[in-house]
């Protein structure tokens, strides 16, 4: 098998950043510090840069099937790999919806072949297919929908979701807003055409409400679950007293953007759970910096520019980011907001870790070879024309960040390199179908 082996630069170990060699041997990391006298096929010289274990994004919605006119696997995993991202879990709300244990695998098999990053799929809770989610093992683990979704992946009757929590075992992962609060300001506020009003109508009640149900359900059944993209100060505490098996996660739009971004962004940073107060920012970065919130994930939604300039509230929540940010979290590391390793264990270590992928987060002997290396000092500026994503755009265009993946590998294979302001990519069959810990069932119970 091939070896490569990366040296001279400064490489993101579980404690710290080390000045060491790491050699690797086709798909998987073979040393760390070898002897010098190792000989390798290839050898990297990351003199004046970081290498760290590839970035796990554990909440994207990469739109195949069904809705490829505004993403698909192809662009949205080459958008991966130029931003360092070499695994990621995508959501069920495809169309058809990932609901079934068929489902999941066709959708699987579709990813076969086209990834050039590492895939998993959740599968989705309906408050009827409390069988599929028992048996559904090549999933990472259930999403529920407690408010804004439509159809059937919007599970909001108490009696459905206590029997998900209550005859499942695979890790839990929930978008929670109260969808009887959203409704109610809903309908206060029809008629207002303002984008802003979106803020209000999916307020900070809204989120309090449902997280506060979900940590309920998964105190008193004692199953593994996971909020995703918090983005209000008035949950933080609400995280703090759960039990440990209540883990959650942030995304760099809820860090970066407060309501005040409206007025020069507009539609572009309308999302569900809503853009919050710059209070909120503040709080959120404290809960990462203090260990509450232990996760960065993108959650990734594109939609065509064209649905977003729709009049409010026609157009459609969310955007994309799986392309920047890791360089948006290494510019705030350049700012002196974080330090580089919070920065792996929020976005590589942690989500690893809390949905049980093998081999993947750290760099350490044994693990796989999903290498980035970084060059911290390398400025470049955000510009929709050179996005990768299919929907070709980015909220952040025209902003300058310092700190950029340069080069991506993913099980030993590189699949991207920048040099100088060209981009090469890799075989569009690198990523692999992710692997979980076989007894992650009897880790889930705690």
């Amino acid at each position: 098998m091939k070896t490569t082996l990366f040296k001279n630069g400064t490489v993101v170990t579980p404690s710290g950043p080390e000045r060491i060699s790491v050699l690797i041997e086709g798909p998987k990391i073979v040393a760390l510090d070898p002897a010098i006298h190792s000989k390798a096929d290839d050898i990297v010289d990351a003199r004046g840069l970081y290498l760290l274990p590839g970035v796990v994004d554990d909440q994207v919605h990469f739109r195949e099937p069904g809705l490829t006119h505004k993403e698909d696997l192809a662009h949205a995993t080459r958008a991966c790999a130029k931003g360092g991202i070499t695994s990621f879990l995508e959501m069920p709300n495809t169309d058809p919806t990932t609901t079934t244990v068929q489902r999941l695998h066709e959708k699987l098999a579709i990813a076969a072949g086209k990834c050039l990053v590492n895939y998993g799929f959740y599968i989705g809770a309906t408050p009827t297919n409390v069988a599929e989610l028992a048996t559904a093992k090549r999933t990472p683990g259930i999403k529920i929908f407690i408010g804004s979704s439509t159809g059937d992946l919007l599970v909001d009757d108490q009696d459905a979701l206590e029997r998900i929590f209550a005859e499942t075992n695979l890790p839990i992962c929930a978008h929670c807003e109260d969808e009887t609060t959203v409704r109610s300001n809903q309908a206060r506020l029809a008629g207002a055409a303002d984008v802003a009003t979106h803020s209000k109508v999916r307020d900070h009640q809204a989120a309090v409400i449902a997280t506060r149900r979900a940590i309920d359900l998964a105190t008193r059944h004692r199953h593994q679950f996971h909020i995703l993209h918090v983005s209000t100060a008035d949950e933080i505490p609400l995280i703090r007293s759960a039990p440990h098996w209540v883990t959650a996660e942030v995304c760099p739009h809820y860090l970066l953007f407060s309501v005040d971004d409206y007025g020069r962004l507009g539609s572009l940073i309308k999302m569900n759970p809503s853009i919050k107060t710059r209070v909120d920012n503040a709080a959120l970065w404290q809960a990462l910096l203090d260990g509450i919130v232990r996760v960065i994930a993108t959650d990734h939604a594109p939609h065509t520019l064209q649905e977003k300039a729709l009049p409010y509230p026609q157009c459609p929540s969310g955007l994309p980011a799986v392309e920047n940010s890791l360089a948006l979290m290494l510019n705030q590391v350049n700012s002196g907001r974080c330090t580089l390793p919070q920065v792996v264990s929020w976005m590589c270590q942690a989500p690893a870790e809390i949905w049980h992928l093998q081999g993947k987060g750290k760099i350490e002997v044994g693990y796989d070879a999903d290498l980035v290396l970084v060059d911290m000092n390398l400025a470049l500026t955000i510009r929709n024309e050179e996005q990768q994503t299919k929907s070709r755009w980015s909220p952040w265009h025209g902003e300058t960040l310092t700190g950029w993946p340069v080069r991506t590998w993913v099980m030993g294979q590189e699949v991207f390199r920048r040099e100088g302001e060209r981009l090469w990519f890799g075989a569009a069959n690198a990523g692999q179908e992710i692997r979980f810990h076989p007894d992650r069932a009897n880790r889930t119970r705690a």
